[in-house]
């Protein structure tokens, strides 16, 4: 298992609900990253990235503290309905480049909208413009 850092961009930010449930005290750093090539889409409380050639989604780049990494892992994929190989995914946990402030790119996992989920906030979802779930319906 690659011990990537994760990209979050809900409700796993800092000063958002879950931060604290999930990530406090079990990283080591936590910075502003963007990742290319996903937009945004409102959720019922909380966003879907969908990756889509052209946006841009704004998060934070978390690493786990090295003891914190496996539990970390677990709690994140139970919390966003993810399990490897499952068609009734909600999301899926893919690795993927996500720039820093200073502009060197990072490999980290991100989760995604799983295809199905994908596919109807398409059609009919409302996108988060700007791709921050932070400045949604400013």
């Amino acid at each position: 298992m690659r011990r990537l850092p994760f990209f979050v961009y809900g409700t796993l930010r800092p000063g958002e609900h879950n931060h604290d449930l999930f990530l406090l005290g079990r990283t080591e750093s936590e910075v502003p990253g963007r990742l290319s090539g996903a937009v945004l889409y409102e959720g019922p409380g909380y966003p879907y990235a969908v990756e889509e050639p052209g946006g841009v989604v704004c998060g934070e780049l978390v690493t786990a503290v090295p003891e914190q990494y496996g539990p970390l892992l677990a709690a994140l994929d139970r919390l966003e309905d993810y399990a490897a190989g499952d068609p009734g995914n909600v999301y899926e946990r893919v690795a993927r480049d996500v720039a820093r402030p200073d502009g060197t790119r990072v490999h980290a996992w991100v989760y995604v909208a799983a295809p199905a989920v994908a596919a109807r906030l398409r059609a009919r979802g409302k996108l988060i413009e700007g791709g921050d779930w932070r400045l949604r319906g400013v």
